[in-house]
């Protein structure tokens, strides 16, 4: 259930961040208008976009922090038991190699 929601929560980080692209440079090539309407909506974007920016900068620094944490307890494992993982490793890549050669 934890991997559907960190699949989850990628993919809304990469539609986040490619909204976040795509309403940049809308706001970099719209030009200026003297219409109000115009710069009240510009400045509303701009403060959106501002906004995301920034909640996505915490959201990666919060992936790094989990992976980095993820690589040390692995490693703690490795360490502590390095006979368990020399057959893990050899009955995943047992396992991969059998899928990989079914035709």
């Amino acid at each position: 259930m934890a991997r559907n929601t960190d699949r989850d929560q990628t993919t809304l980080d990469d539609d986040l961040r490619m909204l976040s692209d795509t309403l940049e440079e809308v706001l970099r090539y719209s030009g200026d208008r003297a219409d109000q309407a115009y710069i009240d909506i510009k400045s509303h974007a701009e403060e959106a976009l501002s906004e995301v920016k920034s909640r996505l900068a915490d959201t990666t620094e919060s992936y790094y922090a989990r992976a980095k944490d993820a690589v040390c307890r692995t490693d703690g494992y490795v360490r502590e038991n390095p006979w368990h993982s020399v057959g893990i490793g050899a009955t995943v890549g047992l396992v991969l190699g059998l899928l990989l050669s079914r035709k």
